[in-house]
């Protein structure tokens, strides 16, 4: 799992399969991950914050040892 911020007035952390990611959008500020299912979260982490965390958690569950 990845931690993240939810953007708005809480900025509420949770965490997040990033397997049920299934794209990640930047428009200016706002990033946007559309999940398997169909639902949005917008949230405050930039995408390059975003991608080393799921590269940190696939490392340390043993996918992609060829990701660096």
């Amino acid at each position: 799992m990845i931690k993240l911020t939810l953007q708005g007035k809480l900025k509420k952390e949770f965490y997040l399969n990033p397997h049920m990611i299934e794209s990640i959008d930047a428009t200016g500020s706002d990033v946007v991950i559309q999940l398997l299912s169909g639902k949005s979260i917008m949230v405050s982490e930039d995408v390059e914050a975003i991608q080393m965390s799921i590269i940190a958690y696939r490392k340390e569950i043993g996918c992609f040892k060829n990701e660096e």
